[in-house]
């Protein structure tokens, strides 16, 4: 059985070389070696394979009786052995070529995992926020994020923020047909619509639960996509939840959607994206949105 495990040790001469006794003795065989220096203690990321009856408590035991405190285990396949720096280089050059995936690229790198969406996990205990813009997307897992892998993200959102708006000066905007003119927007009770002519080809429709968040269906045409359409009904639903007293309006969709990004930089509003292990969430507080 394989497991990832990190784990905080003190920075002084010896302390890994117990830890690495200690697995020893156990049988414990360590693959892969990951170190996080810090001021005075030091994470690091193991790769062990146990012994066959072996599970997650038996493991983090022997960490703590080796001097380990803040002890994270879970299971992994080979996968987890892949070099480190490689691994870094191909999230960038992923952000290179597409960096509206730039939410999805980061949570696999940094192994995020599922949250629950009500979660505000503290991010000196196991969140990292990066900004984008007006956008903050956020990561989260049971495991701390060090100090170093915070200078990483940091550095990578900088990257897609420096690519995004060197594309946005550098692209014009697909042509809209002439023959059908721009969309227009309408709203009516639970739903914003856009009409190119007599046809609709995207609409946003909300169905708002008790801590009076909208929660959000959005649609676009595919032919109308890239448009900004996507964009504007966000807007305008965000503009209908504030008149309705709403909170903040919620999206979910999948975590390897690129729509997303583009989607909530278009608005221009204070948008938080929630990665998780397979599914994406964005929170835009409306309150202090300013009607019309």
């Amino acid at each position: 059985m394989l497991w990832r495990v990190r784990t905080t040790l003190a920075d002084r001469p010896g302390a890994l070389a117990e830890l690495a006794a200690a697995c020893g003795d156990a049988g414990v065989n360590i693959l892969g070696l990951h170190v996080f220096p810090g001021v005075d203690r030091v994470t690091d990321e193991l790769v062990l394979r146990t012994p066959g009856d072996w599970d997650l408590a038996d493991l983090a035991g022997l960490v703590e009786r080796a001097g380990g405190s803040r002890v994270s285990v879970l299971p992994c396949t080979e996968a987890a052995l892949s070099d480190q720096p490689t691994r870094y280089v191909l999230a960038a050059r992923s952000i290179l070529a597409e960096p509206t995936t730039f939410p999805d690229v980061v949570a696999q790198l940094f192994d995020a995992e599922a949250q629950p969406a009500e979660s505000d996990l503290d991010p000196a205990l196991g969140g990292m926020d990066l900004e984008i813009g007006e956008v903050l997307v956020q990561l989260r897992r049971t495991a701390p994020f060090t100090a170093a892998e915070h200078a990483r993200g940091t550095a990578l959102a900088e990257l897609v923020t420096d690519v995004l708006a060197a594309a946005r000066s550098s692209s014009r905007s697909a042509d809209v047909p002439v023959q059908h003119g721009p969309p227009t927007f309408d709203a009516s009770p639970g739903a914003v619509r856009a009409w190119v002519g007599e046809v609709v080809v995207g609409s946003a429709t909300w169905e708002v639960d008790e801590a009076s968040a909208w929660h959000l269906d959005l649609r676009v045409d595919p032919v109308w996509r890239r448009q900004g359409i996507g964009s504007r009904l966000l807007l305008e639903a965000a503009r209908a939840a504030r008149a309705g007293g709403a909170s903040e309006i919620v999206v979910r969709t999948a975590a390897d959607n690129p729509a997303v990004l583009p989607l909530v930089l278009g608005t221009n509003l204070r948008g938080r994206i929630r990665m998780g292990s397979d599914e994406l969430t964005v929170r835009i507080p409306v309150r202090q949105l300013v009607s019309g």
